[in-house]
């Protein structure tokens, strides 16, 4: 079984891919067969950060860039745990199973970043484990020695296969510290010249330890790095992903889907496969192709997302003022945005819904679930300064509900300061409005 696990690791890796962030990195001549096939090149036409690079423009790197990076740093970190012990229970076929997910992760991900997370989809996930099972995939993952079913298990946790090695496989791939995070947080930062995603990936691989159950364990000496990535990740959402312009943008891209979906312009469907151009031609050929309502100008509002012309942001409301719960629903953001709407009318704007956004943060995640072997006890109980509370603040600082107003409206009201008044009134009325009904 050892004999297996160091062939599997360590034997003809002779394909070299340079990467910006790591250097070459080494495939064998069949994985790299997976990055020449047409679901993997989809990649190469998705920016992994969507429309970040309007406010940071270094940020034009891929999805198929971080897919690489990803099996990268899978390699290396289960080449660690395989000389600490893992190699008892991993077998050739497991391995490169877990190193073809890595490779694969994404292959069903949607384009534009996460701009269509909220939508009634099927999880980019499950898509890709789909598109694992489907040829050409399926022959070219086999051809590598992985195991296909198992390959698509290891990402969409819905999929079950028989066998002992799945739930550590997927304990790695989906963790605190997970290759996926540890590439993305470095790379994201690298290409948008911030400092704060920069991890020190040499010494967090090289203190990990196996564990069948859990995945990866750690000592106490690894307590900083962990923290060094939960704030990180924070400052990223803060700064880049979070940014007020981004998540003006995406509202508007959201709000031109919904209406879509709705108005049955476009289908669920439509929007699967597709890249980042692709899908602005779905968009321009569909909306508003046969819709009588001239009121809901989605040309017009396309064109404002390609150009990067964000509405402008009129109003921001923490989390402390808003009943998250009665508004989150994506469905129902029209109804208020109608209510702020005619609010304004009322108070002598002349606006439509249209040309309103109430944008609502989608829920996120910090994952603290690693336990501290010389401590004998998890993260969130160890003398980490990153208790539940504190991670729960990040959290919640994030959740600030902005509403974006068009940019012509903007600049006809004489007094900016007035508007806000009036939206906070209004935004804040959201709170009971529908919650006592």
């Amino acid at each position: 079984m050892k004999k297996k696990t160091k062939i599997s690791l360590m034997d003809d890796f002779t394909h070299p891919i340079r990467d910006v962030l790591w250097g070459h990195v080494y495939m064998t001549e069949k994985q790299a067969k997976l990055t020449e096939s047409a679901p993997f090149m989809r990649l190469n036409r998705i920016m992994q950060l969507g429309p970040v690079y309007l406010v940071y423009p270094g940020a034009t790197h891929t999805r198929a860039s971080h897919s690489i990076g990803v099996y990268h740093l899978g390699k290396r970190l289960l080449k660690n745990l395989a000389e600490r012990g893992a190699a008892d229970w991993l077998t050739a076929e497991g391995i490169k199973s877990f190193l073809a997910a890595c490779l694969l992760h994404d292959l069903g991900h949607f384009p534009y970043t996460h701009s269509l997370k909220e939508l009634s989809l099927s999880s980019h996930e499950a898509l890709t484990g789909e598109i694992i099972l489907k040829e050409p995939i399926k022959s070219l993952v086999g051809a590598t020695g992985a195991d296909p079913d198992l390959t698509a298990a290891i990402i969409d946790k819905e999929k079950a296969v028989s066998g002992s090695e799945l739930h550590f496989y997927r304990k790695l791939l989906s963790g605190a510290l997970d290759p996926d995070k540890l590439d993305y947080l470095n790379r994201d930062a690298r290409y948008c010249g911030v400092p704060y995603g920069a991890q020190d990936v040499d010494f967090i691989l090289s203190k990990l330890h196996p564990n069948k159950k859990r995945g990866a364990d750690i000592d106490a000496r690894l307590i900083p790095n962990v923290e060094s990535v939960l704030f990180s990740k924070y400052l990223m959402y803060r700064t880049v992903y979070w940014h007020r312009n981004v998540r003006a943008v995406t509202a508007m891209l959201k709000k031109l889907l919904i209406n879509g979906l709705e108005s049955g312009q476009i289908k669920g469907e439509d929007l699967y496969n597709l890249d980042d151009s692709s899908l602005f031609t779905l968009l321009e050929q569909k909306i508003n192709k046969n819709s009588r309502d001239s009121s809901i100008n989605g040309a017009n509002l396309i064109k404002s997302v390609r150009e990067g012309r964000f509405y402008a942001t009129a109003l921001e409301i923490s989390h402390e003022n808003v009943d998250f719960q009665a508004i989150r629903s994506i469905k129902d953001r029209a109804k208020y945005e109608e209510k702020l709407a005619a609010g304004l009318r009322r108070n002598g704007f002349e606006i439509r819904s249209e040309d309103i956004i109430i944008d609502i943060p989608e829920p996120v995640s910090f994952e603290t679930g690693l336990y501290i072997i010389d401590e004998k006890r998890s993260f969130s109980e160890s003398s980490s300064a990153f208790k539940p509370q504190t991670v729960n603040a990040f959290i919640q600082t994030l959740y600030t509900i902005r509403i974006f107003i068009n940019q012509k409206y903007k600049e006809k009201v004489k007094t900016f300061s007035k508007l806000c008044s009036i939206l906070y009134e209004l935004a804040s009325a959201i709170k009971t409005t529908d919650t006592k009904q």
